[in-house]
């Protein structure tokens, strides 16, 4: 509307000013509409390359995400080096491989993001990231600065890092508080080299089958997580991603913890599921209180991305409705910003 009302203007113009005296009032017009437009918060649209890009390659996917109207992706950058070969010690050698080779890899999903428009707002860095072996641990420490260079080379500026805890029951490890500190610190240095901010997550654990609170599934202890690494770098950069399965799975009140997380909010993992397990099913499919997620996300003034971590909603279907699942899931994601922003 704005970009009208200047067209009009100028055209009106013409009748009335020499060329000169007409292209100083051309832009003094441009620059006040433009001091004068509202301010553009809108939130964008995003979804994980996961259930997408391995299933219909690396063009076609970014082809549907863009078709499907998404604004961005959350990069996998995980499948780099897979969790359960984390766990069973087995690494492969991705991240040994020379910094050059490591971005030549990722050339060919750049350029196809680039052809259709499409950003990568986020990734997810390898996990888990601790487990009861110590050269498996420092692999993966290793694998995430590395990591932070491959979201520098994306121009994707939030990362995923998972704190390291000890899975099956040991949820009150006496030094996982230390570990995370150590291992976060390690990582600080290739964070400001890069210019990549470093979002912890609200975990969950098990034990004898049953889910656990994991690290961070307490706002208040993300808080402090978040503070304290902010505090110790003397600059910003952590900042936390908001897991809304996770938070139904360890029975949080999605509204109350956004209020308690608040400003640090600076990404999302949006999904549903039963309560019971980690389904990551589009919304609606499951359970979540979406009118409480919406009401904590007005009130907390979030303005980032909102990024869907869905791949078991795609996997339900057959994959031939995959285009239209995703254009039913940016509706969805579009109904949520309205109801946000309104």
């Amino acid at each position: 509307m704005e970009c009208a009302l200047i067209i009009i203007e100028i055209a009106r113009l013409r009748k009335r000013f020499s060329k000169k005296r007409l292209h100083l009032r051309i832009a003094h017009i441009i620059i006040v509409e433009i001091e004068f437009l509202p301010e553009d918060k809108q939130m964008k649209l995003a979804v994980q390359t996961s259930r997408i890009l391995n299933v219909y390659g690396i063009d076609e996917g970014f082809r549907m995400i863009a078709e499907a109207g998404f604004d961005g992706v959350d990069a996998n950058l995980d499948h780099c080096l897979p969790g359960p070969l984390i766990r069973s010690g087995e690494l492969n050698t991705f991240f040994d491989q020379s910094d050059a080779d490591i971005l030549a890899f990722l050339k060919p999903y750049a350029e196809a993001a680039k052809k259709y428009g499409v950003a990568f707002s986020q990734a997810h860095a390898p996990f888990p990231c601790r487990v009861a072996n110590d050269e498996t641990n420092a692999y993966v420490w290793k694998a995430l600065k590395k990591t932070a260079m491959m979201c520098d080379y994306l121009d994707c500026r939030y990362m995923v890092v998972h704190s390291g805890f000890m899975p099956e029951g040991e949820r009150e490890y006496p030094d996982e508080w230390d570990y995370n500190m150590r291992m976060y610190s390690d990582l600080m240095p290739a964070l400001r080299k890069y210019n990549v901010t470093c979002c912890l997550e609200n975990l969950f654990t098990r034990w004898r089958g049953k889910i656990m609170e994991g690290v961070c599934s307490n706002a208040d202890e993300a808080a402090r997580y978040v503070d304290t690494l902010n505090s110790m770098a003397g600059e910003a950069l952590f900042g936390f991603c908001f897991d809304v399965g996770h938070a139904n799975l360890t029975s949080k009140d999605v509204y109350r913890y956004l209020i308690t997380i608040g400003k640090r909010l600076k990404i999302l993992h949006v999904h549903d599921n039963n309560g019971v397990e980690d389904e990551h099913l589009f919304p609606y499919m499951g359970i979540v209180n979406w009118d409480r997620f919406c009401r904590g996300m007005k009130e907390i003034g979030f303005s980032g991305t909102m990024s869907f971590e869905t791949f078991n909603g795609l996997k339900t279907f057959d994959p031939a409705l995959a285009p239209e699942l995703l254009r039913l899931l940016n509706a969805t994601g579009r109904l949520f910003i309205q109801r946000i922003e309104g």
